[in-house]
């Protein structure tokens, strides 16, 4: 056999390796699915895009894209660095990002406080599903740009109507999430806990609050996700500070690196939030996806 055809194998081998099944863990007899760490992976799916979005704007091929539609990376890192020192709009990029990142919070932990009582208490008791069922499932599957004007209508313009419209897009995800989550424990451990003698108190907090907590963290990071996507609707009216308020701006003059920039930060942020959230799952419930 050829030095050649060796050296071809070895490559074949290393590219087969990425795709395969991860290694099995100790106690199974064959890996699962899916199983492995795909970080290399992510990384050049990361990397493929960047040179990708580099060689389109490069002045080197044309460029194939021009910079009003698309700019080259050098452009929107050169805009990231202008409006982080001499800022836009009159407020620095960090002023733009801290305004954004205190109405999601805020309408996240709001959405959280009510949303998740109410799943368990729509799961649990025949009556609070009747009354929330209907209006939550109504409202749910709406844009939140369906629902702005009445939302400006009801709350004004000010801070509150647009904590008001982040939260109803995180609200909904929690709830439904927290019910399915209670539903789905097993009659056999509640039928147990009642026969060692638990209270319903008990019950409720040992056995169906933790038996759901895998869904109700996965509700809550769907409706963050929700929340980021509504902000530019929620800065859409008569606001002067946030990311989305920014890139509105932006749009309207085709300052299309700074849009981009903001799209970038809000990718950030969010997909930084997701990964804190993996972590305390991993934590807070390490039994998911084993029993």
């Amino acid at each position: 056999m050829s030095d050649v055809t060796v050296r071809e194998g070895a490559y074949l081998s290393r590219f087969g390796k990425l795709f395969s099944a991860g290694p099995v863990k100790p106690g199974d007899s064959y890996g699962a699915p899916g199983m492995g760490n795909s970080t290399t992976i992510a990384v050049a799916s990361a990397l493929f895009i960047f040179a990708v979005w580099w060689v389109v704007t490069s002045p080197a091929f044309g460029p194939m894209i021009q910079p009003l539609f698309l700019p080259s990376p050098a452009q929107v890192w050169e805009k990231f660095i202008s409006v982080s020192v001499e800022g836009y709009q009159d407020r620095t990029l960090g002023e733009h990002t801290w305004a954004s990142v205190q109405r999601i919070f805020i309408a996240f932990f709001l959405a959280a406080i009510f949303g998740i009582p109410i799943g368990i208490a729509m799961a649990t008791n025949r009556v609070f599903r009747g009354v929330f069922d209907p209006p939550i499932e109504f409202y749910r599957p709406l844009p939140p740009l369906g629902y702005l004007p009445l939302t400006v209508i009801w709350f004004g313009i000010g801070e509150t109507q647009k904590l008001v419209l982040l939260f109803l897009a995180m609200f909904a995800p929690m709830v439904l999430n927290t019910r399915a989550g209670v539903r789905s424990v097993a009659i056999e451990q509640i039928h147990a806990a009642y026969s060692l003698g638990a209270t319903r108190a008990q019950v409720l907090w040992h056995v169906i609050l933790k038996g759901a907590m895998p869904e109700i963290l996965t509700g809550m990071r769907i409706g963050i996700g929700f929340g980021w996507t509504t902000l530019v609707a929620a800065e859409l009216v008569a606001t002067e500070s946030g990311l989305g308020a920014m890139i509105m701006s932006a749009s309207e003059f085709l300052v299309t690196s700074v849009v981009i920039m903001g799209i970038i930060v809000i990718g950030i942020i969010a997909y930084s939030f997701d990964l804190f959230m993996r972590w305390i799952e991993k934590k807070v419930v390490p039994w998911k996806g084993r029993v």
